[in-house]
């Protein structure tokens, strides 16, 4: 779509026609100061005017870029340069760079946001994400991109970016702080913090307008500001009292150096786990459902100390099932960060590094323990997704896969009944749709995720074909859809 049909689009979307049309006016003759480099601003939509060193910085940092340079954002220039630019620019984080063509005036982590807050008496918002988050994608579009939101945000707030990957330590505190809210965590992490950063108010994604009950981006907004002006004294308080629970958590449960555990210990955690495992589907709970290693590892290993097993049977049900679902990547390998559904079927698509990691390791020992070469395979192909897709050509590994492809989710993995075909032989295409549900009306979106809802076995005597066959098939199949898949 080209650009100027993009932003008109994003504008009507989040302002409305007359508003609209006036933004864009507006945003296509930004005000500038006489001598001063015409491709940075003096100043964000409601913001304190750029130092000129920083605004000369943020000028050179752009020129730099070069002419090929594509600015992540709905407001360009027509000769495609972006009409905001934000501190952002300066910083190596990925994902602090997605957001340096906001007209929020974001800051990064360190003392002259803090400085800033206190000499303007205002609050501050901390907003915690990483660059492969699709939520954080969707905020960014919604409400971070959005001239109206961001004027209020920067006339009301001061506003800092956070990257997860660079600042655990932050991160951390205040996930703590949310949790210790009784809020489920996640990112994006939008924090509210008084001037000495100490936390008071916190969520996750927030949508651009009310809806369904749920208060928009910009009604929180103006609660805080409301709130900070007309009851300092009660903000304070939660505060001071909000800090000290995560002082406390943070600071755990201290124990001698020569503390052994012994039995009643281990016999312990395997009744705490065991009961709560899903008998029908596996892990734990119903939706949604994360690939949470360590408990099944500690079953795995419970199993070779004692030869207990019911768990056993809760560790590999849960490793099957994971591995049928749509959580695994059929073709290419690997596992997706979350189930969004109790059978592993629709996952949230991103690919983590840690997770992978922890999970080939995980399949591998149960393949020694159980000698079962589904298990091997599934170890096997998430150990080379790591190898090929995840590692960078110096040597190391990235640490996510973006969730989304072609500005939507999932797309990269789902299939059709007509793309199958038209990779495969006929008879080894239906084979192939059977086996891993590939119809018509499709799962995910009128498309298909692709998974094994039947028992391998099962289908081999179905199709009068021996299980080896049936596997060396779809092994070639999938090699073949891989093949294509990879010019997507």
């Amino acid at each position: 779509m080209p650009e100027p049909m993009r932003r008109r689009r994003f504008l009507y979307r989040h302002l409305g026609p007359a508003a609209a049309g006036l933004v864009a006016l507006v945003l296509a003759t930004p005000t500038e100061t006489p001598g001063a480099p015409a491709t940075v601003p003096a100043s964000l939509p409601g913001g304190e005017p750029f130092p000129a060193p920083l605004r000369a910085g943020l000028a050179k940092a752009l020129e730099e870029r070069g002419s090929d340079y594509e600015p992540r954002t709905a407001h360009r220039r027509d000769d495609g340069s972006p009409i905001y630019t934000n501190r952002l620019l300066l910083e190596s984080s990925p994902y602090l760079q997605q957001h340096a063509h906001n007209p929020v005036n974001w800051y990064p982590w360190g003392d002259e946001a803090f400085e800033a807050a206190r000499a303007l008496d205002r609050p501050v918002l901390v907003s915690i994400g990483y660059s492969t988050c699709h939520w954080c994608h969707v905020m960014e579009e919604e409400s971070f991109d959005n001239p109206e939101t961001a004027q209020y945000l920067n006339e009301n707030f001061i506003a800092i970016k956070v990257d997860r990957e660079v600042r655990p330590d932050v991160d951390e505190i205040y996930m703590t702080a949310i949790q210790a809210m009784n809020q489920r965590g996640g990112w994006p992490l939008n924090v509210w913090v008084t001037p000495d950063r100490k936390p008071f108010f916190a969520g996750t994604y927030f949508p651009p307008r009310d809806s369904g009950g749920r208060p928009g981006f910009p009604t929180v907004l103006r609660s805080i500001t409301e709130g900070y002006a007309q009851d300092r004294q009660r903000i304070e308080d939660s505060a001071e009292t909000l800090t000290g629970l995560i002082q406390k958590a943070l600071a755990g449960v201290s124990a001698e150096a020569t503390l052994v555990p012994g039995d009643a210990v281990f016999e312990t955690a395997r009744d705490q786990v065991v009961p709560r495992v899903d008998l029908t589907w596996g892990g734990v709970g119903s939706a949604p459902k994360f690939p949470s290693g360590t408990p099944i590892r500690f079953l795995l290993r419970y199993y070779r100390r004692t030869g207990d097993e019911e768990a056993l049977k809760a560790a590999t049900l849960t490793l099957e099932k994971m591995a049928a679902g749509g959580m695994y990547d059929q073709v290419g390998g690997g596992f997706h960060r979350y189930s969004t559904d109790a059978r592993w079927l629709v996952p949230h698509f991103e690919k983590m590094l840690y997770d992978n990691a922890l999970l080939g390791r995980l399949y591998l020992n149960a393949y020694q323990i159980t000698g079962d070469p589904e298990l091997r395979r599934v170890a096997e192909g998430t150990l080379d997704h790591l190898l090929t897709d995840m590692r960078a050509p110096e040597g190391g590994f990235y640490s996510a896969l973006d969730a989304d492809s072609e500005g939507e989710e999932g797309t990269f993995y789902v299939w059709t009944p007509q793309e199958v075909r038209e990779l495969l032989d006929t008879e080894v295409a239906d084979l192939f749709v059977r086996c891993y549900d590939v119809s018509e009306s499709g799962n995910f979106e009128k498309s298909n995720i692709l998974h094994l809802p039947h028992d391998l076995d099962a289908v081999a005597k179905r199709e009068d074909v021996s299980p080896e066959v049936l596997r060396e098939l779809l092994q070639d199949a999938r090699h073949v859809l891989l093949g294509a898949r990879s010019l997507r």
